[in-house]
């Protein structure tokens, strides 16, 4: 596969249902550890709402898939997490309207926004232990690539690596925002269920594309 089409990104939101389902429960401790423990139910409600959309959508335009993505998970995942999800696919899907299929160039330029989306709602950067770090370092893999003439699956895989390693780094982090944050110092030696999150992301985009 060279790009992804409305069909691929029907494959792409199927496997993201399935990996939120499948990763349920660690979310669910994982958050658990610092703050509502409700991340494995609301990451499920919002790739199952993302998905029944994007296998309903006849259109197009897949910015403006995107868009009606974000505005779908907004109404029916509306916590923290939700919205900045929701904000992500909005502003992703700006970025790239009116086209038919998204190239490896085009994902990069997806994610870029969508991590700005989210960065943007939430107020964060990179190294505040959130959600943008992982999304950060699967965009300059992307980024990267794509300069590299790599092939679709060779960025997305490269992204999903990236992805992997900024989970790892937010143990070395202590959480700036949501209830973490109390915990100060003590934040410091976990990983950040939101950056898990981005990773899974990266993965359900890697996999659907693969298949």
């Amino acid at each position: 596969m060279t790009t992804l089409d409305n069909k691929g990104l029907r494959q792409v939101f199927d496997h993201l249902k399935k990996t939120m389902d499948h990763n349920r429960e660690r979310l669910i401790e994982l958050d658990s550890a610092m703050g509502d423990g409700d991340l494995g139910i609301t990451m499920q409600k919002a790739f199952t709402a993302a998905n029944t959309e994007a296998q309903s959508f006849k259109g197009t335009d897949i910015g403006k898939l995107m868009l009606q993505i974000g505005m779908k998970i907004a109404t029916e995942a509306p916590s923290t997490m939700g919205t900045l999800l929701a904000r992500g696919f909005m502003k992703g899907g700006k970025s790239i309207a009116g086209i038919q299929e998204m190239n490896l160039d085009d994902i990069s330029s997806f994610f870029d926004a969508f991590m700005q989306g989210i960065g943007e709602a939430g107020k964060t950067k990179p190294g505040n232990k959130t959600i943008v770090d992982s999304l950060n370092p699967a965009v300059k893999a992307l980024r990267d690539a794509s300069l590299q003439n790599k092939s679709l699956i060779e960025g997305l895989f490269a992204a999903y690596s990236a992805a992997q390693e900024g989970v790892e780094s937010t143990k070395n982090m202590m959480a700036q925002h949501g209830r973490a944050a109390y915990y100060g110092g003590k934040s410091i030696g976990t990983i950040d269920a939101g950056a898990v999150v981005g990773e899974l992301i990266i993965y359900g985009f890697y996999v659907g594309a693969n298949n």
